[in-house]
């Protein structure tokens, strides 16, 4: 009797450790790519493969689970107020990547005001903490560059992932040595301008230089220097992606705006808008299909949005009626 039970506890411990071993050869929690071969899909008995997300049949494409991991930070406050303690995520749009001190000036933590003699403090001590913030000229130069695409961001009302694209290929250029003898400002908006242009943005090098603090040559300039030297995948600039924002401006109703795209893309399709100003020609593009939609919009007006002349806007549906009807 006493041999049957200490047969069966160790026969109970075997599987134990068995279904153990089992758990820990089929669970994960890296992004690694690993194979069951005791489970198979319900549907087609074909592989099953798991990795850090799901678990899919390779033969069928089944997705049999689900499991999210959450990689951002455990936190062990619950509490929003000790969340908002935390403080703000790595950016690329900061030299530092937000990991500075920043020191306050009129308030202390709750709101309160606090007296002169602390205000003064306050200065003295924010006085030599940005002295002491740039260990070198290069990076005195980086922040100055960083802080000159938020500001061309922020005015071109482009979204944080372009700004992030841009900061990060101005800490390319600076890395590649190509600020040397020109302009902090010219690369900053050339940096702007070529995250525009890899992300296929409607936006020219005339709109980046009137916001920027330097001369539209000098943006081109930098422009063919980064495209050069860092080999960037931009993709030509075609009318079709001025057609929505140029009628958005125009506040075009959707038929025309309809049309007007319609006729910008068989015009490339033809080639026809090779070598143009492509602002211009989707502006010709809205102004024809607002006269054969019976809105009769002036090439003055769809000169202005697309900051052209009306003799262009006049050549190009010119060329729209002779080519694309």
């Amino acid at each position: 009797m006493g041999e049957g039970l200490a047969v069966l506890a160790s026969s109970r411990i075997t599987v134990r450790t068995m279904a153990t071993r089992d758990i820990y050869e089929s669970g994960f929690d890296e992004d690694i790519r690993t194979e069951s071969s005791t489970n198979q899909c319900p549907e087609c008995d074909g592989r099953v493969t798991t990795n850090a997300v799901e678990t899919v049949c390779e033969d069928c494409g089944l997705v049999i689970d689900e499991q999210r991991i959450d990689h951002g930070p455990e936190w062990r406050a619950y509490d929003d107020e000790e969340r908002k303690r935390t403080g703000a995520p790595l950016t690329a749009a900061r030299h530092d990547r937000g990991l500075s001190t920043e020191i306050g000036r009129g308030t202390d933590a709750k709101g309160n005001e606090i007296s002169g003699q602390k205000r003064r403090r306050l200065a003295r001590m924010r006085r030599e903490q940005t002295r002491g913030r740039w260990r070198s000229k290069a990076e005195r130069n980086l922040a100055h560059g960083l802080g000159e695409v938020r500001r061309l961001a922020s005015a071109l009302e482009l979204s944080d992932s372009v700004r992030d694209q841009a900061c990060q290929l101005f800490r390319s250029a600076q890395n590649e040595d190509l600020l040397r003898g020109r302009s902090i400002e010219a690369i900053a908006a050339a940096s702007v301008y070529g995250a525009c242009r890899c992300n296929g943005l409607s936006r020219l090098v005339d709109d980046v230089s009137e916001m920027a603090r330097v001369a539209e040559s000098r943006v081109t300039n930098a422009y063919k220097t980064l495209n050069e030297d860092l080999g960037l995948p931009a993709e030509p600039i075609s009318p079709s992606m001025f057609v929505p924002r140029l009628a958005s401006d125009l506040e075009c109703p959707d038929e025309i705006r309809q049309r007007a795209r319609a006729l910008a893309e068989q015009a490339e399709e033809r080639g026809v808008t090779t070598g143009v100003h492509p602002a211009g020609f989707a502006a010709a593009c809205l102004y024809k299909a607002g006269r054969e939609e019976g809105r009769w919009l002036t090439q003055s007006e769809a000169a202005d949005v697309a900051n052209a002349s009306k003799a262009t806007v006049r050549a190009h549906r010119d060329t729209l009626e002779e080519q694309v009807a």
